[in-house]
């Protein structure tokens, strides 16, 4: 059976500019916009691929950096692609590795690629925008990311503009590298905060004609307000019909805010990573589960939400995991997470359907930040001073 190709259609847009779309890959189709579960090395922390399709998760993602650290990108093609190897046969997209590589200490870019040791006693290792593809051609990903150069914040107009120069050469040389027509390969923009630099590179990606594009540089530091100030200027200069991607958001408020300027795709490590510290996302905001007042709780961690661990077990239950170190404590908690989010997704989509975004995003933001706001309140009346002081 010939595969679909890749393809992009927009199914209706919000009046406020939040988009509601279909993703079409050779492995299947991607509601959008959709939160993408992250296995950074084939791999979902804490969770089988059976419990991440049964939170309903249509696409993961994975890391060309790491996978070619181990077990290298060769051996994931012998043994079927990424599809094969992680036992995933949904869509997958691969990061290029650019964010990873820019985060260790001691590397050197020039305009070849960057250099860098994986760890301090290893050999120097050369990865280029067509080192970055050929991995990810290896894997087998259905969405492929450009290589780029990611810069930290806050940096100076003068190298943001110079990063963002070499990161649009080194998109041209991905697209001339890049050979294999089952996978999509979508550019990355960077620009830091600055707008001139944002649009201009949009531009420039825009002539290239990509598949999709990605907002990349962001979730580094700069906060909330940063970030929308960036979309606001940025996602309107993206075309309609090609998908739009945020790298690397990944609180609710953040996905919420992202939407509602026209961002269709976006990813993060915070479901299972705050999972496993017993960190929990309910409609009623963040819960830490190994505090004590959960320790006799009966009821479920969030009695609004469908998955496995909400259905089967009490807080109570999962304080006790986390008590006594039980690795299933990760696993329950990883699982409710990812299906929280994955939930959130569901219900933004079906109000960009019924053309009341803004109404639902105010509701979940009020119901979201109560426990919280209690939190505030609470102590602000114990610290409150009296005349006996």
């Amino acid at each position: 059976m010939k595969k679909e190709r890749f393809s992009f259609k927009l199914m209706n847009t919000d009046p406020c500019g939040a988009r509601l779309g279909k993703i079409t890959t050779g492995h299947g189709k991607i509601e959008t916009p959709i939160f993408m579960p992250v296995g950074t090395a084939a791999a979902m922390k804490a969770m089988t691929m059976d419990q991440l399709k049964a939170a309903k998760a249509q696409i993961v993602l994975s890391n060309a950096y790491h996978l070619n650290m181990q077990p290298g990108p060769d051996l994931v093609e012998k043994l079927g692609g990424l599809h094969g190897f992680m036992g995933w046969s949904g869509p997958i997209l691969t990061d290029s590795g650019g964010f990873q590589v820019f985060s260790l200490p001691g590397r050197t870019v020039d305009e070849n690629g960057v250099t860098f040791r994986y760890t301090k006693k290893s050999s120097q290792i050369v990865l280029t925008p067509e080192k970055s593809i050929q991995i990810q051609n290896s894997l087998g990903a259905d969405i492929i990311m450009a290589f780029d150069e990611c810069v930290e914040h806050p940096t100076t107009h003068e190298y943001a503009k110079a990063a963002l120069e070499r990161t649009l050469r080194w998109a041209r040389r991905c697209m001339e590298y890049h050979k294999n027509p089952n996978q999509a390969l979508f550019g990355i923009s960077q620009g830091a905060l600055f707008k001139d630099l944002r649009q201009e590179g949009i531009k420039a990606l825009i002539d290239m004609d990509l598949p999709g594009y990605a907002l990349g540089g962001l979730s580094v530091g700069e906060g909330i307000e940063n970030m929308k100030k960036v979309l606001d200027f940025s996602a309107p200069c993206l075309p309609d019909d090609k998908p739009r991607y945020v790298m690397g958001i990944g609180l609710p408020e953040d996905i919420l805010e992202a939407v509602e300027r026209g961002i269709d795709m976006m990813d993060c490590v915070i479901p299972t990573k705050y999972a496993r510290s017993g960190t929990l996302f309910t409609h009623w905001g963040k819960i830490r589960i190994s505090n004590r007042e959960f320790r006799n709780d009966k009821f479920p961690v969030d009695t609004n939400c469908d998955c496995y661990t909400c259905s089967n077990f009490s807080r109570a239950y999962l304080h006790h995991l986390f008590s006594a170190n039980e690795i299933l404590g990760a696993t329950l908690t990883s699982i409710h997470n990812v299906r929280f989010f994955l939930g959130l997704m569901e219900k933004i989509r079906k109000s960009i359907r019924e053309n009341r975004f803004l109404k639902f995003k105010d509701e979940f933001l009020q119901l979201y930040h109560r426990r919280n706001k209690k939190k505030t309140n609470r102590k602000k009346t114990r610290s409150k001073p009296t005349r006996d002081q």
